[in-house]
C-alpha cells in the first residue's frame, strides 16, 4: 500500500521531527516528575510514571533509528530533551507537593516570631543558640510547599533582614499545619484519605 504522504519531505523533515520533539518533551517531563516523586517517597506512582516514560522514549528512538539519515530528528530529539526538563520543573512547581523546613536565625524576637507563626496556623519551635557574635534564636518550622510564600511573608514582615534557609523534607509525622487546600489535580484525594482513616 502506497503512502505518499509518509514519504514526502513535509512529513520527513517537518512533521516527524515535530512528533519526536513533542514525544521527548512528554517523556522527559514524566522522567523529571518520576525523580521528584521518588525523592519524596511516593512509591506507588513512580512505577507508573516510569512505564509511560520508557514507552514514549522507545517510540521516539524507534523513529530515529528508522530515519538515521535525517539529521533534523537528532536536533528535535535533543531540543525535546532540554525542553522536557524545563517543563517537568514547571509542572512540579505548580503541583507544590511535599513539605519544606524553614530555619530562621533571629538575633532577637524569636519568641514573638514563633507566636506570629502559631497565630497564623503554622507550628514553630525556637531554640537558643550562639552565633559568631552573639546569642541567636533558631526557629524551625515545617510547612507545606504551597504555603511557602505566605510563611516567608510573615517572616520578612516581622524582620525584612532575617536570615533563613529552606530545605526539602521527605516525610513528616504529626505536627501543626495550616488547613491543607485540596489539590486541583486530585480533588478527591483528601476525601479518600479521610475515608481510609475511618476504616
Amino acid at each position: 500500500m502506497e503512502t505518499p504522504f509518509l514519504d514526502s519531505d513535509l512529513f520527513t523533515y517537518v512533521l516527524l521531527p515535530m512528533l519526536i520533539f513533542l514525544a521527548r518533551i512528554c517523556d522527559q517531563s514524566i522522567g523529571t516528575l518520576r525523580i521528584i516523586f521518588l525523592s519524596k517517597g511516593k512509591r506507588n506512582i513512580v512505577p507508573v510514571l516510569g512505564f509511560f516514560e520508557v514507552l514514549i522514549w522507545i517510540m521516539a528512538v524507534s523513529k530515529i533509528m528508522q530515519n538515521l539519515d535525517n539529521y533534523v530528528n537528532y536536533f528535535a530529539y535533543a531540543a525535546g530533551f532540554a525542553t522536557g526538563n524545563y517543563v517537568g520543573m514547571i509542572i512540579e512547581e505548580k503541583l507544590a507537593m511535599g513539605y519544606l523546613m524553614i530555619r530562621v536565625f533571629a538575633n532577637s524576637g524569636g519568641s514573638e516570631m514563633v507566636q506570629t507563626l502559631n497565630s497564623n496556623g503554622f507550628g514553630a519551635t525556637v531554640v537558643e543558640a550562639r552565633g559568631a557574635r552573639d546569642k541567636v534564636n533558631l526557629i524551625y518550622t515545617i510547612v507545606q510547599r504551597n504555603e511557602l510564600e505566605k510563611v516567608l511573608g510573615l517572616i520578612t514582615d516581622f524582620n525584612p533582614k532575617t536570615f533563613y534557609t529552606i530545605e526539602d523534607v521527605k516525610s513528616v509525622n504529626e505536627g501543626i499545619f495550616s488547613q491543607k487546600k485540596p489539590n486541583s489535580l486530585f480533588p478527591f484525594a483528601d476525601v479518600l484519605r479521610r475515608w481510609r482513616r475511618g476504616l
